[in-house]
């Protein structure tokens, strides 16, 4: 008969592995199932500055370190995508991959986000280099710098307030004459003197070791200029990787994260989530948090269920 699991894990980013270490010191059997590369979005980020305990340190050094850690007590099947996750009628979880099934008593979700990206040359290229999709991440290598920020929603326009708090001279482009941001939030950008390009997109990102410049197209007119600038700010939204709750029946907001309440639980029972999935503020320490606090739940329902 196949093992089951405590709980399974799908992720192993800050979340996933948070949840690793503190599901298993509390005597969780789990495994860890992850598509890809352990370390997620976090192993990109080019320096980390704010998370507690490392004044600086590269995003994929601070991820090989959460993993060294979390693998004291969990393995972590990197490459190992689940295809697919119901429960039977024992309220036991089957987790399908390519070439195994799971069985699991509880599920976790730490499968992430994906940032919009504006498909435009020189996006890819200077990512780490002056392009940036997280302002409150990266906004402060930027302190007194001209900076262009894309999008037109509260990520956006939040985005560019922050900016303009670091002493960024700061211009906002969007591809329409009206922004739909909250109008709170627009009194205050324009109250810090942000300017808003409007009717215009970004067409591409120009550089030499560097973001250096712009080329904007005017959306009305098809008319391109160049805007020097020294970085660009992609805040056109995130696409959560939540098909696979979604497909469990579980409850997604309009936008497609999982909703959770304060202590990590899904709309099923036995589903809990953390991290970017679910939506809200996107840092490290903030995933780490919720990854411990649906471990701890994880681990309280399954010697007492709320639902039984």
């Amino acid at each position: 008969m196949a093992e089951i699991y405590d709980l399974i894990v799908l992720g192993a980013g800050p979340a996933g592995m948070a949840a690793c270490i503190y599901g298993a010191r509390n005597g969780l059997d789990l495994i860890c199932l992850e598509k890809g590369i352990a370390g997620g979005q976090a192993a990109e980020a080019p320096l980390v500055e704010n998370y507690p305990g490392f004044s600086a340190i590269k995003g994929a050094k601070l991820m090989e370190q959460m993993q060294q850690h979390a693998q004291r007590y969990v393995a972590i099947k990197e490459g190992e995508e689940v295809k697919g996750l119901k429960k039977d009628k024992s309220g036991k979880i089957r987790v399908r991959t390519d070439d195994k099934e799971y069985v699991a008593k509880s599920v976790m979700f730490c499968t992430g986000s994906t940032h919009r990206k504006l498909g435009v040359k020189g996006e890819d290229t200077f990512f780490g280099r002056g392009v940036s999709y997280c302002a409150t991440c990266d906004g402060f290598f930027f302190k007194g710098r001209d900076v262009l920020v894309a999008g037109g929603g509260n990520t956006a326009v939040m985005g560019a307030i922050l900016l303009s708090d670091l002493g960024c001279k700061v211009r906002l482009i969007h591809r329409r004459d009206q922004l739909r941001a909250e109008d709170a939030l627009q009194k205050q950008m324009f109250e810090k003197g942000v300017m808003v390009i409007w009717n215009s997109k970004v067409a591409e990102i120009k550089g030499d070791e560097k973001v250096q410049s712009v080329i904007t197209k005017d959306t009305m007119t098809n008319k391109t200029s160049e805007i020097r600038t020294d970085g660009v700010f992609v805040q056109i939204g995130e696409l959560p990787n939540s098909d696979l709750a979604s497909k469990a029946g579980i409850d997604l907001t309009e936008g497609g994260f999982i909703p959770t309440d304060r202590e990590q639980r899904t709309s099923i029972s036995g589903f809990y989530a953390a991290g970017d999935v679910t939506g809200g503020i996107k840092q490290i320490v903030v995933a780490c948090s919720q990854g411990a606090t649906a471990a701890l739940t994880a681990y309280k329902d399954l010697a007492k269920p709320y639902w039984a």
